[in-house]
């Protein structure tokens, strides 16, 4: 009998994911469902991916973690920090990243079992249901919140049982389960906890110990990355327009200057000062600020071609 190993929340955790396949004993044939947020906070997000990418008869849900690669691409909102190092991990693998993960579902129905990464709201057809709320988003959670005093697997009634990931709701190592109707099969693999899969048509959980917090290195690495970048001087991005207008500027300024001086040293008295007092009688037109923020900055350039031409 053909089995399949739905597994939660996977977050880039691609050691544990091989443990966890050995360990269901998976025969040729047999199928493997990831609930989503396969990417995301752990080491190997390219790896995990990849595992769906080139097994096309294995599955995955979209959970709210691709849902933002996804969202991100479009201009909808801004990548949190996870989306950001993934990113970095995918480097020029990230297109083709992104065109597989909009291509995901948000559901899968399996002949034993409903399975979506987020939650179910009840009394709502399949057909009817918000993509907000089948793929876990705070949006969708704070939905139900709002529409319903019981949490939502309490009010669960299809025929089926779902399987979903997203939500530690044992907040352990251990998986969820309600009245055999609700299985949460997220237990934290990224934060150092473990990874749970369910075999079908058996629901039997199978579940390996995560090897460690993997969220920690990843997020220092990349702080460290910023830090380095921030410190190292930035090349000014110029238009043509703009290096047309500042090649203009420097020659204003440099002729004014230049008449300038050409006055103040006529006069007997200049020679006899210092040289910082000449400086400071001189005045010269060049600018106390950087040259790249002129053109966002068009008073303060005319006031400079005021006093050049004041000279």
């Amino acid at each position: 009998m053909r089995q399949t190993l739905v597994v939660g929340d996977l977050h880039g955790c691609y050691a544990e994911f091989e443990t966890l396949l050995d360990k269901a004993g998976l025969v040729e044939g047999d199928q493997i469902l990831s609930l989503g947020d396969c990417v995301d906070r752990g080491p190997e997000t390219p790896e995990v991916l990849s595992f769906f990418q080139t097994h096309p008869g294995n599955l995955l849900c979209m959970g709210n973690h691709e849902r933002k690669h996804v969202r991100g691409a479009a201009g909808e909102l801004t990548l949190a920090l996870s989306q950001k190092i993934s990113k970095l991990q995918f480097g020029d693998k990230y297109p083709a990243a992104l065109k597989f993960m909009q291509a995901l579902p948000l559901y899968v129905e399996l002949p034993d079992a409903l399975c979506a990464h987020g939650y179910f709201e009840p009394g709502v057809s399949l057909d009817h249901q918000k993509p907000m709320i089948l793929c876990g988003t705070m949006g969708g959670e704070r939905y139900l919140v709002e529409q319903y005093a019981q949490p939502w697997y309490e009010l669960y009634s299809g025929e089926v049982p779902i399987l979903v990931g997203h939500k530690n709701y044992s907040e352990s190592n251990e998986p969820f389960v309600y009245r055999d109707k609700v299985f949460g099969l997220d237990t934290s693999c990224v934060m150092g906890k473990a990874l749970t899969g369910l075999l079908l048509p058996a629901f039997r959980f199978v579940s390996v110990p995560s090897r460690k917090n993997h969220w920690e290195s990843p997020r220092r690495e990349y702080a460290d990355q910023m830090r380095t970048e921030r410190a190292l001087p930035q090349e000014p991005v110029w238009s043509a327009k703009e290096d047309e207008r500042l090649e203009y500027l420097i020659q204003v300024v440099a002729a004014a200057t230049d008449k300038r001086l050409r006055v103040l040293q006529a006069d007997p008295s200049y020679a006899n000062l210092r040289p910082r007092q000449q400086a400071s009688v001189l005045n010269p037109a060049w600018p106390t600020r950087c040259w790249s923020s002129l053109c966002s900055s068009p008073g303060w350039t005319n006031s400079i071609l005021s006093q050049c031409a004041e000279s």
